[in-house]
């Protein structure tokens, strides 16, 4: 099948039919939602950007898995300069759409599941790579959106799965039938879950004998009987649903975040990919939790790209863009992003070969990319409300602006450089809002803290790879220690 349009995406995702609760309602029309179709259009990017003679190489690859030219975010890498390209893709598409695009969870997942299948099968006898191979590479073939559904609520953080006064706090195998399993559980924080088209769940966590209930990685489509959806709020969400666009921020792109549900989900046997094998349990998470740490080395930079713009576009409307500590506070902005991306493409190009054959990024510059992330975007955002001012957080309505009343007081009182329109300083300014207090801080900063785990865990990473062992070797030698 040929790469599909962003259009024919979307008429893929009308055609599953889903439901989901949002604002305490069910909704079964997502399409033409205020809160849906946003985050719609930004997965939908990824979809056209394929077909943008200005950008299409990045997006498309020949895959070696069933030989055709797919979309990046289905692709395998087969090199390390597969894993630099996706990093280079996410930064496009963050600059683009200035939000989450939502694709790259579950190709992270795909990737992760890949290597340890194969390594499983080795190990075991197991039939998972095989399956997982006929799996993706349908995937590939349909061009599909799969969502990455690795975290669990977890309840009791001081227990253990099996300790939790409910089991399915952990998504678990609840029955075995003839010819599958039944799956009972949640995953929370699910990027673009209803803009998908498939779900592959993973555990959450390293799980033990005695836990292989929990060690589960399977293929759910989003339309499967018993999957639920709940929809995430977002701070100042329902501007979305304003008449006028204005006070949104970014008034075409946004992101989403779902509660899913697994009442009782059937899950035939060909898309089961490790069912009790807690020795692999751990090894998926790690592989996955790397992939992803990668990720925000690219797509955190790319929203940092439009953060950064809107600001020093701010700063010249209100006429101190040439000021010494305006500009020492725009270059320290892109000294921070340039950072990420650096720590982003360094882990790149230092991946390596998995026994499977696909490329896994380097572990350790892995998670010294993500421990950055936790904290550099925070300070871009710090920085940008700075340059803004104070209206960033006092600036009257869009109502308010089209009220024949009040509208000519903001016009003369919010004028600044007269290059510059009020109008289009206030969409600069919600566009700064969104980002650092907005709907849109949620994909930017609070992900940037807890997606793909949060400090401390790369933190333990980090201890585990720093080859300490080797770096007192060294100083030994120099110093002639035995």
């Amino acid at each position: 099948m040929a790469l599909k349009t962003g259009e024919q995406y979307l008429a893929s995702l009308d055609s599953l039919n889903i439901s989901s609760h949002i604002l305490g309602r069910p909704v079964d029309q997502l399409a033409g939602h205020g809160l849906v179709a946003p985050s719609r259009r930004a997965v939908a990017y990824t979809y056209d950007a394929a077909h943008d003679p200005a950008c299409r190489e990045l997006f498309r690859v020949v895959s070696p898995l069933c030989g055709q030219e797919v979309n990046r975010f289905t692709h395998l890498h087969a090199c390390a300069q597969d894993l630099v390209n996706k990093v280079k893709m996410q930064r496009h598409c963050g600059a683009a759409t200035g939000c989450c695009f939502q694709r790259c969870v579950g190709l992270d997942a795909a990737n992760a599941v890949f290597s340890t299948t194969f390594e499983c099968d080795q190990r075991h006898g197991t039939p998972y790579h095989a399956r997982f191979r006929d799996y993706w590479a349908w995937v590939q073939q349909e061009d599909l959106v799969v969502d990455g559904a690795m975290t669990d609520p977890k309840g009791d953080r001081g227990k253990r799965p099996s300790a939790q006064a409910d089991p399915d706090l952990f998504l678990r195998v609840k029955e075995r039938r003839d010819g599958g399993v039944v799956i009972s559980g949640a995953k929370l924080h699910q990027t673009g879950m209803l803009n998908s088209h498939e779900i592959l769940v993973m555990p959450t966590m390293t799980m033990r004998p005695g836990e292989e209930a929990w060690a589960i990685c399977c293929a759910v489509p989003v339309n499967a009987p018993g999957v639920r959806y709940i929809y995430g709020r977002q701070a100042s969400d329902t501007r979305k649903l304003e008449a006028d666009t204005l006070d949104v921020g970014n008034p075409v792109f946004g992101g989403q975040e779902v509660m899913t549900v697994f009442e009782d989900v059937f899950v035939p046997a060909e898309r089961v990919f490790l069912d009790g094998e807690v020795d692999f349990s751990g090894v998926l998470v790690e592989r996955f939790a790397s992939y992803h740490r990668q990720s925000y080395g690219g797509c955190k930079v790319g929203v940092g790209d439009v953060l950064i713009g809107a600001t020093a576009l701010m700063a010249a409307m209100n006429g101190v863009e040439k000021a010494g500590h305006i500009r020492e506070k725009l270059i320290e902005m892109n000294h921070l992003n340039e950072t990420l991306y650096a720590c982003g493409l360094a882990c790149s190009h230092e991946g390596q070969a998995t026994a499977a054959g696909n490329f896994q990024v380097n572990l350790l510059l892995a998670n010294v990319c993500k421990l950055n992330v936790t904290r550099l975007p925070y300070e871009i955002a710090r920085l940008a409300t700075d340059i803004a001012g104070g209206l960033l957080g006092t600036l009257p309505s869009a109502a308010d602006l089209n009220d024949p009343a009040t509208r000519p007081y903001l016009l003369k009182y919010l004028a600044a450089n007269p290059a510059f329109t009020v109008i289009d300083r206030v969409k600069v300014l919600r566009l700064i809002e969104n980002l650092t207090a907005g709907a849109g801080a949620v994909g930017y900063l609070i992900e940037s803290m807890h997606g793909a785990g949060p400090p401390a865990a790369q933190r333990i990473m980090i201890e585990r790879q720093a080859g300490m062992e080797g770096k007192m070797a060294a100083a030994k030698r120099l110093l002639a220690i035995a």
